[in-house]
């Protein structure tokens, strides 16, 4: 169903407390499985790692304009992070070789960055990073509509998804469930006339960029239902659709668009479950 949690399979756990690195990201690791409730130390870490993505995509937000390159961005978001004392969480990871997903328009996930992918007055881009620091990741995904030429559509698009994110962060705290999380999702989005994409879901996150459970945005009983216990770390990122939830992937193996032409957005946080709610860790408000 998601491609990540294809690869969860043979690439769950994570690179361990030592932070171990190779010259392209973090190395991945196998043996380690299940539901991994962070200690206060761990959640400290997790923390100081997403507030690195964070600053990076406040700044992106205020960066990309038309006529810039998402080869532009990459190289940006590389640096910074860099400069913040951390690794790029995306790059090198399964063979991905940029350090930001950089999706413009109808394409959902996992666009590559390139020189030729010049950014238009009017696009909706999406730009989802992650950053590795002392043995853990941060992970986050921004939608912005680039410029004056932005429709009313696509901001209302994203603007949807980022609600739907909010809502679906409102029901968590210890002893919720995933299913709870979903169906605010997947109401609010419904209700404004745009679909879930249900191929791709949001994940926990810690050790390995990936790990258990599978956090989905939509009613189901084909993923677990699981009850939410204090001190797991997520990452919650709804996608939308403006017409099907349809999609295909590119020949290049990562991009994937609608199948419709239909634009795309999504928004990204990464979370602990505290007794009484959740700890945005991604929070850009800082």
């Amino acid at each position: 169903m998601n491609l990540f949690a294809d690869l969860l399979a043979t690439a769950q756990s994570g690179q361990g407390a030592s932070g171990l690195v190779t010259q392209s990201g973090p190395r991945i690791q196998k043996g380690r499985r299940g539901v991994e409730i962070k200690s206060a130390r761990e959640i400290a870490i997790m923390r100081q790692a997403s507030r690195i993505v964070a600053t990076v995509l406040r700044e992106i937000i205020e960066l990309a304009a038309p006529g810039m390159s998402t080869a532009d961005l990459d190289r940006y978001a590389e640096r910074r992070i860099r400069e913040l004392g951390a690794t790029p969480s995306f790059k090198g990871y399964h063979g991905f070789p940029a350090s930001i997903c950089a999706s413009i328009n109808d394409q959902v996930v996992h666009g590559i960055p390139g020189e030729r992918q010049v950014i238009r007055d009017g696009d909706l881009l999406k730009v989802d990073t992650g950053a590795y620091f002392e043995g853990f990741h941060g992970d986050s995904c921004v939608t912005i509509p680039v410029g004056a030429g932005a429709s009313e559509a696509a901001h209302r698009l994203s603007r949807v998804a980022q609600e739907s994110l909010m809502k679906g962060l409102a029901t968590v705290r210890a002893g919720s469930t995933l299913l709870e999380l979903a169906g605010a999702v997947q109401d609010h989005v419904e209700a404004h006339g745009y679909a879930v994409v249900e191929d791709y879901t949001g994940h926990g996150v810690g050790r390995n960029l990936h790990e258990e459970p599978s956090v989905f945005n939509f009613r189901t009983r084909d993923l677990p239902n699981m009850v939410l216990r204090a001190g797991m770390t997520l990452a919650v990122e709804p996608i939308l659709n403006a017409g099907s939830k349809a999609c295909r992937t590119l020949k290049d193996r990562w991009t994937v668009v609608t199948t419709d032409g239909s634009l795309s957005a999504q928004w990204e946080h990464t979370i602990v479950v505290t007794s009484d709610g959740c700890d945005i860790l991604t929070d850009r408000d800082f």
